[in-house]
This record gives structure tokens, sequence and C-alpha cells, in this order.
């Protein structure tokens, strides 16, 4: 079974808006805060503005309603499987790493009260604490993955 030239654009769309979006990072961390040096790395990083989860899922949405039409069983999936996705990255991902800095604050204070409890190495372990997004972070996503989405439909 051949995949078709349209499924090749939609996924190539989703897969640009993603990307680009992790590249847009560190730019939008350097015009908010235009103090801190630059910082390649965001563009690897979980959690930032915008969100590439989001915009990926936008994008497909949109490239699959251009494309199937809004009416379809597969939009409305499309759309059903971005909400999941969406609402991960804003709510389940963020609460993780807001679990983990209390998590390593607590390790820490009872570290200093308890030194030789704590001397397995795990309790050395570094933990990521940016997983998730805040909720300007997804919208970002959002209207980059619309955007996206819509300048490959225009030159289609």
């Amino acid at each position: 079974m051949l995949i078709s030239l349209n499924t090749i654009h939609i996924i190539f769309c989703a897969i640009f808006a993603a990307i680009s979006a992790q590249l847009l990072k560190p730019i939008c961390a350097f015009i908010v805060e235009p103090e801190h040096d630059w910082e390649w790395s965001l563009t690897v990083a979980c959690g930032g503005f915008p969100s590439s989860h989001s915009a990926m899922v936008s994008a497909l949405a949109l490239a699959v309603g251009f494309r199937e039409r809004f009416s379809s069983t597969l939009f409305a999936i499309t759309v059903v499987l971005a909400i999941i996705v969406i609402y991960d990255a804003a709510n389940v991902r963020y609460y993780s790493g807001q679990n983990i800095k209390v998590t390593q604050q607590l390790v820490k204070d009872l570290q200093e009260r308890y030194p030789h409890v704590f001397e397995s190495s795990i309790y050395k372990t570094k933990l990521k604490p940016v997983l998730g997004h805040r909720w300007v972070e997804v919208v970002g996503g959002i209207i980059w993955g619309l955007f996206v989405a819509y300048i490959f439909y225009l030159v289609k």
C-alpha cells in the first residue's frame, strides 16, 4: 500500500509545526528575557513557549480538516487526539514537574536533618522539573500549529 502525496503533506505539516516550534523556543526566551544568554539547549528541551506538542496536534487536526473536510470522522478523531495531547501537556506533565520540584525540596530539607539516611545514589539523581507547559505556552503552540497548517494549505 502506497502512501499518497496528500498523506505525506499532512504528516510533513504536523512534523514541521513541531520542529519549528522547538526552534522558536530560544528566540521567544531571548525576547522575553534579553538579559539572559542565548540558550540553544531550549531547542531540545521539554516545556517552554510555544508548546511543540500543541503545535503538532493542532497542525495535524487543521491539515486533516482541510484535506478530508471538517465534517469527516477523521477530522473528529484528530480533534479528540489533539484535546488529549494538549490536556496532557498543560496539566498532567505540568503537575508532574511541580511534583518533582516539591520532592527535590523535601529531599534537600531531610538531607540536612538526616544526612546518614540519604546516602543512596538515588537521592543524588538530578530530575528535570520542567516537563509540561503553562496554558499560555499551550495556546502559543496551538496558534503556531494552526498558522503552519494554514500556510501549508495555501501553498499546496
